[in-house]
């Protein structure tokens, strides 16, 4: 689990709530009228703007942003070193029954073992990466339109309390709850947006481009070791993908 979004989320919401409950009685920000408008209504017009089946799945690639376990790129040379010193020396069908531990290079493994091309591997490989992250970044896509629409429905709910406030000005009984949605209205669109969906969309991005450049990696390493290229030689060509500073020689 990612510790720094559910940290950041919570510790998000508990500020505000804090704050809410020390300047007063909480229950004078709860609306129903502006929960509707916003968190429904958003909702409706996201629902609008994108297929069923993607917006049903974008809660699906947001388990992502909590679940999602990096994986570590010096970690993955490693093993990738080990498997190109085991292919060197025992050749590709060696590497069959190993354990690996990327479910993408496991993919790939199989099929170096089955003999395929490595025009075919690098075509397959790239085409479920390709797909893997434009199906990451239509979940994130999801949440940038859910940020975008909850200050627009916010504004709308704050106009829609300005008119029934002035409609009735002559009942001041009248003037209080039409405030209220007018104000709390922003306030919820305002929180759904800044403290919900732009960061998850902004995590999701985040994780989405994670994935694309260790599995570009396994790529490379598998062309590379199907070419029967030194496993040294291999190890060099991926420690690319690690800042210089953070790059640990082999002994």
């Amino acid at each position: 689990m990612d510790l720094a979004t559910l940290v950041g989320l919570i510790g998000s919401f508990a500020i505000i709530i804090s704050a809410i409950i020390l300047g007063g009685s909480a229950g004078m920000f709860l609306d129903p009228a502006s929960i509707l408008i916003v968190l429904i209504g958003s909702t409706f017009v996201v629902l609008m703007q994108y297929p069923l089946s993607q917006f049903l799945g974008a809660g699906k690639v947001a388990a992502k942003a909590f679940m999602f376990k990096s994986v570590p790129l010096d970690a993955l040379i490693d093993e990738i070193f080990n498997l190109a010193d085991a292919a060197r020396k025992g050749g590709l069908l060696s590497l069959e029954g190993m354990d690996v531990s990327h479910p993408f290079m496991s993919k790939g493994i199989q099929m170096l073992v089955d003999g395929h091309d490595g025009s075919v591997v690098k075509s397959q490989m790239s085409k479920d990466m390709k797909m893997a992250f434009e199906r990451h970044d239509a979940g994130a896509k999801v949440f940038k339109a859910l940020g975008d629409t909850g200050p627009a429905m916010g504004m709308i709910g704050t106009l829609i309390g300005l008119v029934q406030m002035l409609a009735n000005m002559d009942d001041p009984k009248s003037i209080g709850p039409a405030m209220a949605v007018a104000l709390l209205t922003t306030l919820y669109g305002a929180m759904l947006a800044n403290m919900l969906a732009l960061p998850l969309q902004a995590k999701l991005e985040k994780r989405a481009h994670e994935e694309l450049m260790a599995q570009q990696l396994i790529i490379d390493a598998l062309l590379a070791i199907q070419a029967g290229q030194n496993p040294r030689v291999i190890d060099g060509l991926l420690k690319t993908y690690i800042a210089e500073g953070k790059r640990i020689e082999r002994e």
